[in-house]
């Protein structure tokens, strides 16, 4: 029994063992696991914030292209009341100006080639003299156009609410781009911001799958270290019984000697041969006296 006691305690110290390896593993794993958890509802965390900033680029951004749209209707509204007024102009021009003549325009661009002519060429005395006639000639007529006009209150008038609708409407064009352009950058920063949260994102499930795999090894290294608890919790009963078992039979082996021993002294008794003190105590034990 005895060898059987060691062989017993020998496997129940290796299951200790097993038992303490597990639960440091298991510890290790869980710790990984408590690591992983902590990183990814960090980038969750900043995965939510991109998303918000991202949502707050998104509002900006739209409310300036109703801007724009609100701009643009009030722009596209002054360039047809331009087109409007420069039909209005020009037939108003029409019925003032002569009707055997040429434009405006056309009288402008025949003194600007004279000129050009005049500055250009070498010219004798007498060409020369011919182009600043022709010049002087047309420029009367222009002045003369030029008055006709001016003396008109209408076309005054037309000319003046023209020159402040185009004014306005450049006006609505100028904000109109500038407000495209902030629109753009808003757009731009909100896809920057949700590609971002995308790629911290892929580092958030990441450590999700890193965290799952470190728990369920963690899970698995406790299994290990509660089988192995158990196990020497069994030991331990079978070890128990075992000792119970020979302390019984160390008793029972002694209360054989006693009796036997006490036997003896009985019939020495009975036979008048003189007994100590510890034989009576014996003969006592055995209940024989």
């Amino acid at each position: 029994m005895t060898e059987l006691l060691e062989e017993l305690e020998e496997k129940k110290k290796k299951a200790n063992s097993q038992a303490e390896k597990y639960k440091r593993l298991r510890d290790e794993k869980n710790e990984e696991a408590k690591k992983w958890v902590e990183k990814r509802d960090e980038h969750n965390a900043k995965v939510k914030e991109l998303i918000e900033k991202g949502n707050e680029l998104k509002e900006e951004r739209n409310d300036l292209n109703e801007k724009v749209k609100e701009y643009k209707e009030k722009r596209d509204e002054l360039n047809q009341k331009v087109n409007e007024l420069s039909r209005e102009l020009k037939q108003e021009k029409r019925e003032v100006l002569p009707k055997d003549g040429k434009s405006m325009e056309q009288l402008k661009k025949e003194i600007e080639g004279l000129e050009y002519e005049q500055m250009t060429n070498v010219l004798t005395p007498d060409e020369e003299k011919e182009i600043i006639d022709k010049i002087s000639e047309k420029q009367q007529e222009l002045e003369k156009r030029e008055k006709l006009i001016e003396e008109n209150e209408k076309i005054m008038e037309l000319t003046e609410e023209l020159d402040e609708a185009k004014d306005e409407a450049e006006e609505y064009h100028k904000k109109v781009s500038e407000l495209a352009e902030k629109a753009q950058k808003k757009h731009d920063e909100m896809l920057e911001k949700f590609d971002k949260a995308d790629e911290v994102r892929e580092k958030a499930d990441e450590g999700q799958k890193k965290f799952v795999k470190a728990k369920e090894k963690g899970d698995e290294y406790h299994e290990k270290h509660i089988e192995a608890v158990n196990e020497v919790r069994d030991y331990n009963k079978i070890i128990s019984g075992l000792k119970k078992k020979q302390r019984r039979a160390k008793k029972e082996k002694e209360e054989t000697e006693t009796q036997r021993e006490a036997k003896e002294l009985y019939e020495k008794f009975k036979k008048g041969e003189k007994l100590g003190t510890d034989d009576i105590m014996t003969l006592q034990k055995a209940g024989l006296l």
